[in-house]
């Protein structure tokens, strides 16, 4: 870890972020901490009612806390509309790891016909194909792979062992945790009597400004035309995109979504831990799809919440819903047949 953490008073962090605060303004602040570990030095911050209890015995320097809540706040407190997103801007100025340095390492393979802008960095044992336009201010970790045509946007960071295949093109300031593929042909298949016959993967893959892809996450091009991520996509690690795919901008994915071939997504939607679609669907802007759902139709309302996972429950418990669905089928056909001896309508829902 870079060992130089930087320091600042209660008072200058107010300032800088234009927030009020209570307590004393000295108080000088190192670090960040969880509400129940966070020492003398440190700050935290309350968004979340789950922790509330935590408040009342955390030792911290500064909790960032809505208005609502500073009379529960034992120590100094910062004042902001939404604590979390304070805490986001906040936290950056405390990251202890070493910053990147512009350089090229001396492993590094680079094709002759490749442009590299000011400031790069590229580091042990990456390799740049032909034809590749890296912006200036990109860090390309350890072992990562630029096949030909890749085109980086200014200011992107790659980390360590990200691939991006022919073709690819990726905006400004867009960040790809290790293990990231992009650009791997995508699940094309025609059956023809006894085998399969694979189908060209013709087109690539177009990332927009300002996205962050995590560790191990997966976008394959496009079979005729390009997968498209559009700005400030947020995938979590282990996400699967199929091929022309398109991800409206500010969209964000949770561990494990899987988005199959040719679905359309729209702006502003959420995707929770293992959820997913199925191909060749539209989905509206601003849908939120719960833990373990999948969408298998069209979703035309903006700003719905879609959900189809069932909770866990004790095993016994569990048992027992089994067998009641398993009787659901039965109960309908003894509904429909009690409705029709006492000369009720049925009810189509």
């Amino acid at each position: 870890m870079h060992t130089s953490i930087p320091s600042v008073t209660l008072s200058e962090l107010a300032e800088q972020h234009r927030l009020e605060y209570t307590g004393d303004g000295k108080t000088v602040i190192n670090g960040v901490g969880t509400l129940a570990e966070a020492g003398p030095t440190q700050i935290s911050f309350l968004s979340n009612p789950a922790y509330r209890e935590q408040l009342k015995t955390t030792q911290a320097a500064v909790v960032i806390i809505s208005k609502n809540d500073t009379g529960e706040c034992p120590v100094n407190a910062l004042i902001a509309d939404d604590p979390y997103v304070a805490y986001a801007k906040i936290a950056a100025q405390f990251d202890s790891r070493r910053p990147v340095n512009p350089g090229i390492h001396e492993s590094a393979c680079i094709d002759a016909d490749t442009r590299i802008g000011k400031d790069v960095s590229i580091g042990a044992n990456a390799v740049i194909g032909p034809g590749c336009d890296i912006g200036d201010a990109c860090s390309i970790g350890p072992g990562c792979v630029l096949m030909a045509d890749v085109k980086l946007g200014k200011g992107c960071r790659l980390h360590a062992n990200v691939t991006l295949s022919d073709g690819v093109s990726v905006g400004q300031r867009s960040i790809m945790h290790p293990g990231v593929v992009i650009g791997s042909d995508g699940f094309g298949l025609a059956f023809e009597q006894d085998h399969w016959v694979k189908i060209p993967q013709l087109g690539t893959v177009r990332i927009g400004n300002d996205c962050e892809i995590g560790a191990n996450t997966t976008i394959d091009r496009g079979a005729i035309g390009d997968t498209i991520i559009e700005d400030d996509v947020r995938l979590d690690n282990q996400i699967q995109i199929g091929h022309n795919v398109r991800i409206g901008a500010h969209t964000a994915m949770a561990g494990m979504v899987g988005i199959a071939g040719s679905t359309q997504i729209g702006k502003f939607c959420m995707f929770a831990g293992s959820s997913g679609a199925v191909g060749h669907i539209k989905i509206a802007d601003r849908t939120t799809v719960n833990f373990r759902s999948v969408i298998t139709r069209s979703i035309t309302q903006p700003g719905t919440t879609w959900s189809a996972a069932i909770p866990a429950q004790p095993l016994r418990e569990w048992n027992r819903t089994v067998v009641h669905l398993r009787k659901l089928g039965k109960l309908a056909r003894r509904v429909i047949n009690l409705e029709k001896q006492t000369g009720k309508k049925p009810e189509n829902d």
